[in-house]
């Protein structure tokens, strides 16, 4: 019978009204960033989005930080990828404006790909290796206005909820601008809407624990490999035993 009922609300109550405020903050989006140049209207309306979409979730949330992040500094955060769900936990709960490297293929979702555009959200193209080029020196460039990138280094979420290995893409854009890289660990999400699932699992937790950052000015690129094998490090001793 509670399975029942979690459908219903799914259903007919978090999918409309998820579905609507979607909608209403890509409109909020699109049209505050055409007439202001303010940041508050790329990072904010899909913030409160986020955090609306946990809560309809019914899902219980923590957060770390194991230190205070600078409010004015650029940073390459790089968490685990669970679930879409990530995207919501992370999002809301950050607390550093950020924008995403996200799949070419969400461009085509209606109001939020070009929302997502019009934000300086980066799309990637995995068709070539030009695309791929293409595509960091385009993540480069959005670096300009104090917002910090959040780039998935496993590039797809996971199946089974273990973590994946980690591409470099990420490392590649921090040693290149010297940016701090923090390694971002999600627990949870998962547990929330698995990858091929339609529909969520209510009431969850899911937890995020933001990691110290790791400086990367004078790094080259031999010291890459190391780099990202530290930070895969850091965000798998972090999760809950039933992921590792």
């Amino acid at each position: 019978m509670k399975k029942v009922l979690y459908v219903l609300y799914d259903i007919f109550i978090f999918l409309p009204i998820f579905a609507f405020a979607s909608i209403a903050t890509a409109l909020t989006v699109m049209i505050g960033c055409t007439v202001s140049k303010s940041n508050f209207w790329r990072f904010n309306p899909p913030k409160y989005w986020s955090k609306l979409g946990c809560r309809l979730a019914l899902c219980r949330i923590k957060v770390i930080h194991k230190t205070p992040l600078d409010p004015n500094q650029s940073y390459i955060f790089v968490p685990n990828h669970q679930s879409y769900s990530d995207i919501f936990l992370v999002y809301g709960y950050i607390g550093q404006p950020i924008k995403w490297m996200q799949k070419q293929e969400l461009r085509k979702i209606p109001f939020v790909g070009k929302a997502s555009e019009i934000a300086g959200h980066v799309f990637v193209d995995h068709s070539s290796l030009k695309s791929m080029v293409e595509s960091l020196q385009k993540a480069k460039s959005q670096l300009t206005d104090g917002a910090s990138f959040t780039i998935f280094p496993e590039g797809a979420r996971t199946f089974n909820g273990k973590m994946g290995k980690f591409k470099r893409g990420a490392f590649v854009i921090a040693k290149d601008m010297e940016l701090p890289v923090v390694p971002v660990t999600l627990n949870g999400p998962f547990d929330v809407m698995r990858r091929g699932s339609l529909l969520l699992n209510l009431g969850k937790r899911m937890e995020m624990i933001v990691h110290e950052p790791i400086p990367t000015k004078g790094m080259t690129d031999e010291d890459i490999p190391a780099l990202m094998n530290r930070c895969r490090e850091i965000v798998h001793d972090s999760l809950w035993d039933k992921y590792k």
